[in-house]
């Protein structure tokens, strides 16, 4: 369920409690998305509820044993792997404003129509509907240290930019952010360039017989008119950031080498599938899960304030 329709459901609840006397009609709308929230309940709430009472709880076979907030302790101050995911997970957010500057570069340029747009076009969208699996092939062979990259690199004279660019734990999670931007930047340029369709040409014409330099275009038309796209895309890219790159770490490094690119959701794997841990990776996943809701959080209030001072 979306923000929009949550938000539609609390002002049916406020408005149900306050005009009692329009009971039957805030019953009918009820009724009509009481489907819907039938299927999020068991598709998400009851997971997610469920899981939260489990992270308190140790499992060895079928037994539950109460344990309190011991799996919480050991995650935050024992499992440094945990520590070293959480500060990957937040470097991997340097890439959401990178991404969304290029998504309003690469649609601003299509929108104009360069030449060889196309092509471009083809060339940006076309690795987005690539398999993550396919991608963590493609790249890890060719970001080793005998790959094509530094083979060119080599060829080019530039040997002193070679590098092991999986295998060396101060690069390798640059490297694991470099394939994401690369993956991820075709869906922000198919949704700024579609708002950029919808807005009337004549707001970029009377700009430019104003005498209206491109940047200027830029900063004061195009990107204001982008501005609702742009949150959406830049707040789904956090949570993607978060909650959505355990494909591209397992097929590229599987967390290595040592923890350099180890995420949340491998802790939250590797606990939960090979070392049979459901009360620690249950932890694991609702810190993951209240990190994502407190930044969010902040997101949204931080886009509330800057609108409340007209920006």
């Amino acid at each position: 369920m979306g923000e929009d329709e949550c938000h539609f459901l609390m002002v049916l609840i406020l408005n149900f409690l306050i005009m009692k006397k329009d009971w039957v009609k805030y019953l009918k709308a009820f009724a009509f998305i009481a489907p819907c929230l039938a299927i999020v309940s068991i598709v998400f709430i009851y997971p997610l509820i469920r899981t939260f009472i489990l992270s308190f709880h140790r499992v060895r076979g079928d037994e539950l044993r109460y344990v309190g907030l011991f799996n919480y302790k050991f995650l935050l101050f024992q499992d440094e792997a945990f520590r070293y995911a959480a500060i990957n997970n937040t470097t991997l957010l340097i890439s959401v404003p990178i991404l969304a500057v290029l998504a309003i570069v690469v649609a601003v340029l299509l929108y104009e129509k360069i030449r060889g747009w196309k092509t471009y076009q083809i060339m940006v969208f076309l690795p987005y509907v690539i398999p993550i699996t396919v991608v963590g092939i493609v790249f890890s062979r060719i970001l080793r240290w005998d790959g094509i990259l530094n083979y060119l690199l080599n060829s080019a004279g530039l040997k002193s930019l070679v590098q092991d660019w999986l295998g060396n734990s101060k690069i390798a999670i640059f490297s694991v952010m470099g394939i994401i931007i690369w993956k991820e930047l075709g869906f922000g340029v198919v949704l700024l360039l579609a708002r950029l369709l919808s807005i009337p040409e004549e707001i970029f014409e009377a700009a430019k017989i104003d005498g209206a330099s491109w940047i200027q275009n830029l900063v004061h038309i195009t990107i204001p008119q982008l501005k609702t796209i742009l949150q959406y895309y830049i707040i789904l890219m956090t949570i993607t950031m978060f909650s959505w790159v355990f494909n591209y770490v397992y097929v590229i490094t599987h967390g290595g080498p040592g923890n350099s690119t180890m995420v949340l959701e491998m802790i939250i794997y590797r606990y939960g599938i090979p070392r049979f841990m459901p009360g620690i990776a249950s932890a694991a996943s609702s810190l993951l899960f209240v990190g994502i809701f407190v930044f969010i959080f902040l997101l949204l209030r931080f886009r509330k304030g800057m609108q409340t001072r007209g920006y």
